[in-house]
């Protein structure tokens, strides 16, 4: 982190406790309030603020948890990027319910996101893994992740063979690393207050429209 960074964290630290929400209306969406409010992280000099928690069932009920970047948010959902033989992928292929979590502990706020997934579509992931430094693209190659290594040296030697076939020329989009898009029926944005009165505000959606209203802290 800058220093920089660490004074506008600091200059920012529970200053959402203070401010007050944004008027929400009847026909408001939550993409409105999370853009708003992502935008505010991003400015308060918070480490990756797009760090958000995945958590996802297996078909025996046994839940899981993990941090990954959030790399694009519209009205289809919201994205991240991963090998599609991990096992958070498999989880997801399982079971396509799935929930997401956004905490900015400097602004005093969490985003609680639930809803189901869909693949991205191939061109999607090409376009981003293209983006991507080499280094971490030829690391896709690399790791078969969440699989058992077969020795301590495995990563690093298979890292070096991938090196060397793709030393050349562009490195290509395996067909085994891709998104994930989380279509939301469910958002919560909470705001901490004093006294643990925090704001609670929910989007529920509805035969395809969004219905907002609050709840107890």
């Amino acid at each position: 982190m800058t220093l920089l960074e660490k004074l506008r964290c600091l200059f920012t630290f529970g200053q959402g406790v203070a401010l007050p929400l944004p008027e929400i209306s009847s026909d408001s969406t939550p993409l409105t309030l999370f853009t708003q409010w992502f935008n505010d992280a991003n400015k308060s000099g918070i480490l990756l603020p797009e760090a958000m928690s995945v958590s996802s069932c297996s078909s025996d009920g046994q839940p899981s948890s993990r941090m990954v970047l959030l790399k694009n948010f519209d009205e289809q959902g919201f994205v991240f990027f991963t090998n599609y033989g991990s096992r958070k992928s498999n989880e997801l292929v399982e079971n396509n319910k799935v929930a997401l979590l956004f905490h900015w502990n400097v602004l005093q706020r969490q985003i609680r996101i639930e809803g189901t997934v869909e693949k991205v579509t191939p061109q999607e992931s090409a376009e981003y893994f293209h983006s991507r430094d080499r280094g971490s693209q030829v690391g896709a190659w690399a790791s078969k992740q969440s699989q058992k290594l077969t020795h301590d040296n495995e990563l690093k030697d298979r890292m070096t063979h991938f090196n060397d076939k793709y030393a050349k020329g562009e490195v290509p989009h395996p067909e085994f690393w891709g998104g994930w898009r989380i279509k939301p029926t469910y958002i919560e944005f909470w705001q901490g207050r004093a006294s643990r009165l925090h704001d609670r505000v929910i989007f529920e959606k509805k035969d395809e429209a969004w219905q907002n209203f609050k709840i107890h802290p």
